[in-house]
């Protein structure tokens, strides 16, 4: 197994590299984003251990770049700041696992070998359903051909809802998919976020994707209001061919 360690300070990167080794594993060590991202361009890794705290480009930033250039080693990421937000940035960034600091060597190690048991990682697939679609991997949208701006957490709610087309999803379930379990007891969140969504995927396109379901939460249309016979597809579907409601296309 071989891991890439992305970590500046050089004590620490030290202990890791040495503790690695001794369990058996083959361990690099880059001190910068820069370097983290050549290497990990040049070598296929079986995981990356990457500090958030790098000097000039953070780690949030490090692991989606390298999702964007296609580089899907499983991420575990360090962080000394173990707060919901910042957690949430390195989940929604692409890292798979966080690990806050001071931690144990012996959890590392642990998270390290469960990410290698996993499936090796692939791009995840572009998500259809009308004429929306969004890219996991570089967290971009679009209604038709007009991309449109969306912060992580819209972006994680639309996502939810683009994997489940058709499905009544209570707020609770939206939570639990979208949000730490700290926001639990304050359920309105959902009602806030769904109407950011609406003001940007639906308004200036005169759309309605998202109904609400009395009683029972939010529901996003199998065309996604799309007014195109097409559903679910990049072009229009032949004669006495089937529309698709909805589909993943790598």
């Amino acid at each position: 197994m071989r891991v890439l360690v992305v970590e500046d300070d050089v004590k620490m990167a030290g202990l890791l590299r040495r503790g690695l080794s001794e369990e058996g594993l083959s361990a690099d060590v880059a001190r910068t984003g820069d370097d983290a991202l050549w290497m990990a361009a040049a070598t296929e890794y079986d995981a990356i251990v990457l500090d958030v705290m790098l000097p000039g480009t953070n780690g949030f930033a490090v692991c989606r770049r390298l999702r964007e250039s296609g580089t899907w080693s499983p991420v575990l990421m360090l962080t000394a700041r173990d707060t919901v937000d910042d957690r949430v940035a390195g989940l929604d960034a692409g890292a798979d696992d966080y690990l806050t600091k001071p931690f144990s060597f012996a959890e590392l190690l642990a998270r390290l070998r469960a990410l290698a048991r996993r499936a090796p990682v692939e791009r995840p697939a572009i998500l259809e359903v009308g004429d929306l679609r969004v890219d996991p991997a570089t967290r971009q949208a679009w209604r038709g051909d007009v991309e449109v701006a969306l912060s992580a957490k819209e972006f994680a709610l639309l996502e939810t809802f683009m994997r489940r087309p058709g499905q009544v999803l209570s707020r609770y379930q939206l939570l639990e998919h979208c949000w730490d379990y700290a926001y639990e007891n304050r359920s309105n969140v959902i009602d806030v976020y769904v109407r950011y969504l609406r003001e940007k995927i639906d308004r200036p396109f005169d759309r309605t994707s998202i109904e609400t379901v009395r009683g029972a939460g939010y529901r996003l249309r199998r065309d996604a209001g799309s007014d195109t016979s097409g559903v679910g597809l990049t072009e229009p579907p032949k004669s006495g061919a089937p529309a698709l409601p909805a589909r993943e296309r790598k």
